[in-house]
């Protein structure tokens, strides 16, 4: 599914129920791809890039806000057939070349009690989730500073996802790409509205929740997240973000399965 104009000149794709975006330079400029979705995401980039009467010739690079097998499903194929640099943060490289070894706090298999979970990791794995390759050539960038792609995103560090993980900010058109620093679906238990990803997908879940702090101080009415739909407000502050009372972004913690299901 394409959602032209999600954010001003920034393209939201979604397959599988993750989100990946396109981000266009101007009328005529270059475009960046921010994550790459699945496999057979690459598709939909073809037919994305019609329906923006644009050509994949156009597209400059592709930009990672974190190296998850369904953040990274063409980034290689990218590479080889288009001939366009990746990049990610330098503490993403180790899961941008293998993008199914990461940290996690808890097991996956409780969460296949979650029929939400079941649909669409069956989805996702249609799209070709199991077969996401890595890639070892990668260019990095750093925790700060504007990435030189189409766009210039600027960089905001947001780990606990992963420990590099990072979002992306279009101050210009009010918007950020957050990846999964929080999201507006959580994948492993079918969760709605804002909450960081559960943790048998997430490294490290109070550091995510502290992160929120560099999404809450920036210039920008609307949150771009690797899954659900786009999120307009801010971040609320602090760990506690989701105790009620506050402005913007609730996040919530990660669900968890319930006791007795740890460990399983």
């Amino acid at each position: 599914m394409l959602e032209q104009n999600a954010a001003e000149r920034i393209h939201r794709i979604e397959d599988a129920h993750t989100n990946w975006y396109l981000v266009e330079d101007g009328g005529t400029g270059g475009l960046t791809v921010v994550d790459t979705g699945l496999p057979r995401s690459w598709d939909s980039l073809q037919s994305a890039v019609k329906a923006l009467r644009r050509s994949t010739a156009d597209i400059e690079a592709v930009v990672l806000t974190h190296g998850h097998f369904d953040h990274m499903g063409f980034s290689r194929r990218a590479q080889l057939e288009l001939d366009v640099p990746v990049w990610a943060h330098a503490e993403e490289l180790r899961v941008v070349s293998h993008p199914w070894r990461y940290d996690h706090e808890r097991s996956r298999l409780p969460y296949f009690r979650h029929p939400e979970f079941v649909k669409i990791f069956t989805e996702m794995t249609v799209m070709g989730a199991l077969w996401v390759r890595g890639s070892e050539s990668v260019r990095a960038y750093g925790s700060t500073g504007r990435i030189d792609v189409p766009g210039r995103p600027q960089v905001v560090f947001t780990p606990g996802h992963t420990h590099g993980h990072c979002s992306l900010l279009f101050a210009d058109r009010g918007a950020v790409i957050v990846g999964d620093a929080f999201v507006t679906l959580d994948p492993y238990t079918g969760r709605e509205g804002p909450c960081v990803v559960a943790g048998a997908a997430t490294a490290d879940s109070a550091r995510a929740l502290s992160s929120l702090d560099a999404l809450a101080g920036l210039d920008a009415g609307i949150a771009l997240t690797g899954h659900g739909p786009p999120w307009k407000g801010k971040p609320a502050r602090g760990r506690r973000a989701g105790a009620g009372g506050r402005r913007g972004v609730a996040a919530r913690r990660p669900a968890e399965p319930r006791r007795g299901q740890a460990g399983v």
